[in-house]
C-alpha cells in the first residue's frame, strides 16, 4: 500500500536541507525501485527492518546460498516536500494554493520546527517552535473553515441525511472556530462518513522533527519540547538536517560510524520514516525465499486475504489459506524445512488477522 508523508514547516526551518538529503539517499535506492515514477519534490525512504536480514541469512544457509545474496526490500514510505508555505498561505500568499493541494494528497503531516541557532540563517522574528506550529496550524484551520463554508451548500438527498449532516458541520465548525485540529476530536462512524471525503486538512494525523544543532543530539531531552508544544513525546523525533545533509554524502559504512559517534543507530530520516510508520498504525508481514526478504505494509488488524491482496490483487479473489510462522521461531528454527518438520507452521484461513512480523505463504487458486 502506498503511505505519503507531507514534510512542512515555515521558511528557513530546515526543511530544504532535510529533503535534499532525502533525495541524495534516494539516489543509491534507484537501482531497487526502476520502476518508481518519483517526481522532484518527493523521495522515498525504506523504513528500518533488522528482520529482514536475519531471514535472509537463514535462507542463505538453508539453501546454500552465498551470503548477502538475497535481497533486502524494506517496506517504503514517499516524502513530499510541500512548498509555499508561509502566513496567509490559507489565502493564497507565497505558494499557499499550490502547498494546500499537496498536503491534501498525503496521509500524515510532518512539521518540521526549527530549535537551532545559527546567524547565517535568517528567521523572521524570534525563534520559536511554539509560535511556528501555531501559524502552521492557523493556516491549515483557515483552509478548514474555507472547505466547510463549501461543503454546506451541497444538497443532502433527503432531509434525514440533511439533518446529519448539518449536525456534523456544525460540530465540526465548533471544533475549528475554538483553534482546535481536528485530529483531537472524537466522532462516531456515521459521522466520519461524512468527514473523511472532505479531507480536512486538520483531520490528518501529525508528527514533529525538531531540527536541532548536532552537537545538542546527545544533550537535549524530546520531553521538554513535546511539552511546550503541547504535545505527545512519542510523535516527536529529535533530528538534525545539518547531520542528514552530511551523511548523504557518506556511503554506508560511513554513516554507520558517524552515527555511533552520537550513539545512534539510525539516521534521523530512518527514524522519522519509522515514527509514521507507527503513527499511522501500519505494521509489515514478511515473506523470505531465494527471491527476495520483502516486508509488506499493512494496516493493523488486516486479515490474511486482504493483506494476500498487498502482494497482488487477485490474489483476494483466489485466496485458499496463508502459513504463517512468527519471524523469530523461523530464525531460531533455520528456516522452512525445519519449521514444517515440526509442525511450527500454523495453516490459517481467510479471517486470521495478520501479526506484524508474521512470515507468510499464501496459498493461492488457479
Amino acid at each position: 500500500m502506498g503511505l505519503s508523508v507531507g514534510i512542512v514547516g515555515l521558511p528557513n526551518v530546515g526543511k530544504s536541507t532535510l529533503f535534499n538529503a532525502l533525495l541524495k539517499r534516494q539516489q543509491a535506492l534507484a537501482a531497487n525501485y526502476p520502476f518508481a515514477t518519483i517526481e522532484p519534490n518527493v523521495g522515498i525512504v525504506e523504513v528500518p527492518d533488522e528482520r529482514l536480514g536475519k531471514l535472509a541469512q537463514v535462507i542463505e544457509v538453508e539453501e546454500k546460498l552465498e551470503p548477502d545474496s538475497v535481497p533486502l526490500k524494506p517496506a517504503t514510505i514517499e516524502f513530499y516536500d510541500i512548498a509555499g508555505l508561509v502566513a496567509g498561505a490559507s489565502k493564497g500568499e507565497g505558494l499557499g494554493n499550490q502547498f494546500l493541494a499537496h498536503i491534501r494528497e498525503t496521509d500524515l503531516i510532518c512539521h518540521v520546527l526549527r530549535a537551532f541557532q545559527d546567524e547565517d540563517v535568517v528567521i523572521t522574528g524570534k525563534m520559536d517552535p511554539v509560535d511556528d506550529l501555531a501559524t502552521v496550524r492557523t493556516e491549515l484551520i483557515l483552509k478548514d473553515l474555507e472547505t466547510l463554508e463549501k461543503a454546506k451548500k451541497v444538497k443532502a438527498k433527503d432531509l434525514k441525511e440533511k439533518l446529519k449532516i448539518e449536525s456534523t458541520l456544525t460540530k465540526v465548525e465548533a471544533i475549528l472556530a475554538k483553534g482546535e485540529m481536528l485530529n483531537t476530536a472524537q466522532f462516531s462512524d456515521d459521522e466520519m462518513v461524512i468527514i473523511k471525503p472532505l479531507c480536512f486538512l486538520t483531520s490528518k494525523p501529525e508528527i514533529y522533527a525538531i531540527n536541532i544543532s548536532d552537537e545538542d543530539i546527545p544533550n537535549l531531552d524530546p520531553n521538554n519540547f513535546a511539552s511546550k508544544l503541547g504535545i505527545s513525546v512519542q510523535d516527536v523525533i529529535l533530528i538534525s538536517a545539518k547531520m542528514e545533509a552530511e551523511l548523504a554524502e557518506l556511503n554506508e559504512s560511513e554513516q554507520k560510524d558517524y552515527l555511533t559517534e552520537y550513539g545512534l543507530k539510525y539516521s534521523g530520516i530512518e527514524r522519522t520514516a519509522q515514527l509514521a510508520y507507527r503513527k499511522l498504525n501500519l505494521i509489515s508481514f514478511l515473506t523470505c525465499g531465494q527471491i527476495e526478504s520483502k516486508a509488506w505494509t499493512i494496516v493493523r488488524g488486516t486479515n490474511a486475504q486482504m493483506a494476500a491482496g498487498v502482494i497482488h490483487t487477485d490474489f483476494v479473489k483466489k485466496f485458499i489459506k496463508a502459513n504463517v510462522i512468527n519471524w523469530q521461531e523461523f530464525v531460531n528454527l533455520g528456516g522452512w524445512k525445519k519449521a514444517r518438520e515440526l509442525g511450527k507452521i500454523k495453516q490459517e484461513g481467510r479471517d486470521y488477522i495478520m501479526q506484524d512480523g508474521d512470515v507468510v505463504e499464501f496459498m493461492i487458486g488457479e
